[in-house]
């Protein structure tokens, strides 16, 4: 029986993922086949989560974890790997967010990627980022993706999303692909941490025109802002500038339709023109 490949835990978040995987394997005494029958994939695709050629999806890591009886931590792991894809200033905020108690958030032209199913996260992905091999589109999406973690737990944080009409018109793909993102939307809308406003286009100009905003409302500290352009994002942390972007946020609310009339307009759009 050939030898296993060595391993360089310090190399990357996947390795040590990976490094995790063969060394929990190796005490219950399996091999890659026999791990790979238990979560219902191949022994060479345990062989790429181990050698992190190929790092795991979230439900693989998941599964991973569940048959290796680590008690979290292969999932725990793959969601720091996942947080290697991005850059630094958006890895600070993700951070920040994983922590927050309250979200407020605005997004001129787009829906925001807290938010995204994943058929628009991918077209929104490939149209900004157009050097991506499919690979690693495929981990861009996914590490997307996995932030909708946030709202799904059993202490969610209260999240309050104004979208500006554009958003609900800008098309993302085929009319299907804007049909089932409206549809999450609406879905969304009905839990009770999280409400939704639409900004419609007869609204006035404000201070956030042509941009995106989020609050965040952390537990252990002030609240934080943080802007985000075409390759570019901001957090601010000065006390004084984050007042600043909260008193904009406030009036993006004044002027937004009130929650209801905002899910019958969303409702409206999704039969007027992605049907």
């Amino acid at each position: 029986m050939p030898s296993s490949k060595p391993l360089d835990p310090r190399a990357s978040m996947a390795a040590y993922l990976g490094s995790r995987v063969r060394k929990r394997r190796e005490a219950l005494g399996w091999t890659q086949r026999e791990l790979g029958c238990h979560v219902h994939v191949s022994h060479n695709r345990i062989a790429q989560v181990e050698l992190a050629t190929d790092p795991p999806p979230r439900a693989l890591a998941d599964a991973i974890d569940v048959a290796l009886d680590a008690d979290g931590e292969i999932s725990d792991l793959w969601w720091h790997m996942t947080r290697e894809t991005y850059v630094d200033w958006v890895r600070e905020y993700m951070e920040k967010e994983a922590r927050a108690v309250k979200v407020l958030t605005y997004a001129a032209h787009s829906v925001p990627g807290l938010l995204q199913t994943a058929a628009y996260a991918r077209i929104s992905l490939r149209e900004g980022l157009p050097h991506l091999e499919e690979e690693e589109l495929d981990r861009q999406v996914e590490a997307r993706l996995s932030r909708r973690v946030l709202l799904e737990g059993d202490d969610p944080p209260f999240l309050w999303g104004v979208l500006d009409q554009a958003a609900l018109h800008r098309r993302v793909g085929e009319q299907a692909t804007m049909h089932e993102q409206l549809s999450h939307l609406l879905a969304l809308a009905r839990h009770p941490h999280i409400t939704f406003q639409v900004l419609p286009f007869e609204a006035p100009q404000h201070p956030v025109t042509g941009g995106s905003l989020t609050l965040l409302s952390l537990p252990d500290g002030p609240d934080v802002a943080y802007l985000e352009g075409y390759s570019c994002g901001e957090l601010v942390e000065l006390p004084d500038r984050v007042t600043r972007y909260a008193h904009a946020y406030d009036l993006l609310q004044v002027n937004a339709l009130p929650p209801a009339a905002s899910q019958r307009l969303i409702r409206d759009t999704m039969k007027e023109h992605y049907a």
